[in-house]
């Protein structure tokens, strides 16, 4: 049962949620050495919440997802074969509850009451996205994205934004444009992986009567869409090189070898998938591009020197 609840929460995701948090907070902040609001328990605190939401997330999606998943992959069912329904709706609940609550107190704590309703706002639009948004063609794939971006740039509200002052302004400013940028690509990346989902799904959303991209324009057209969406990314990666870091040779050749060269290999291979096992490993790949560039946020501190 437990085995089978830590696949429900989506463990491996969760774990690259904390680890963006973690290297934001001492990879990217720790190497300016500038003001920050939270200290080692607050942010722990706060990543506990964030984590909390987002496996509360993963569960209500999955029990929503049952008819789709029961004809895509009906071997990775887990609400109403391992887990019954009521124990995964009160774990939903459950999380839900101590996300929000965690959220409240770290909110009063930093003086920033109203920051709490981002909790809230967040939580809600999770259940949205289970129940609602993903039905609806491309605007469910950009929700669930957004979302994705903010466990980004909530780091920087918390840490950054509490602390400002006339006199640190422009670094806060300049650090937390950083992890905008960051987020951003999260967002683009994420959108590509959603939308490849939609084709890997295809079928099962299909009987469901779900009107996904693939479905409303067919495979080929999607491919193409897919494309012109991960020039984006790619655009952006090598103009962030070039303004910022071509003076740092170990900075450009991690990103040309380890960020840009998979780009380059995916949107080659985008325009050959046909197949579940080709949309499969490619959905693979944009994970493990999402993983290098939130890795690359350690690396600060060494590029700073």
């Amino acid at each position: 049962m437990l085995l089978a609840v830590l696949k429900l929460v989506r463990v491996p995701n969760l774990a690259m949620i904390l680890l963006t948090q973690v290297l934001i907070k001492y990879g990217l902040l720790d190497s300016f050495g500038i003001s920050i609001t939270l200290s080692g328990l607050g942010f722990s605190l706060l990543a506990i919440a964030t984590i909390c939401i987002a496996a509360a997330g993963n569960i209500i999606n999955d029990i929503h997802d049952l008819e789709t998943d029961s004809i895509n992959k009906p071997e990775k069912v887990l609400v109403g074969t391992k887990i019954p329904f009521n124990l995964a709706y009160i774990l939903y609940i459950l999380l839900s509850i101590v996300g929000v609550g965690i959220g409240f107190f770290i909110s009063n704590l930093i003086g920033k009451p109203g920051f709490s309703s981002i909790f809230i706002t967040i939580s809600a639009l999770l259940y949205l996205y289970a129940t609602y948004l993903k039905h609806i063609i491309i605007v469910g794939n950009l929700a669930i994205s957004m979302l994705v971006a903010f466990s980004i740039i909530i780091v920087g509200l918390y840490d950054l934004l509490p602390v400002i002052t006339p006199e640190n302004q422009q670094t806060q400013s300049i650090i937390f444009s950083i992890i905008l940028d960051y987020s951003l690509f999260a967002l683009l990346l994420n959108w590509l992986r959603e939308m490849v989902k939609d084709q890997e799904d295809i079928k099962g959303d299909y009987n469901a009567g779900r009107n996904t991209l693939p479905i409303a324009i067919g495979e080929k057209r999607t491919n193409l869409v897919i494309f012109l969406i991960g020039l984006l990314p790619l655009i952006a990666v090598v103009y962030y090189l070039y303004n910022y870091l071509f003076e740092n040779l170990w900075a450009v050749l991690y990103a040309l070898f380890l960020i840009v060269a998979p780009l380059l290999y995916f949107m080659i291979h985008i325009w050959t998938a046909e197949n579940k096992r080709d949309y499969t490993k490619l959905s693979l790949l944009l994970k493990i591009i999402m993983l290098l560039g939130i890795i690359s946020l350690g690396l600060y501190k060494f590029i700073l020197r």
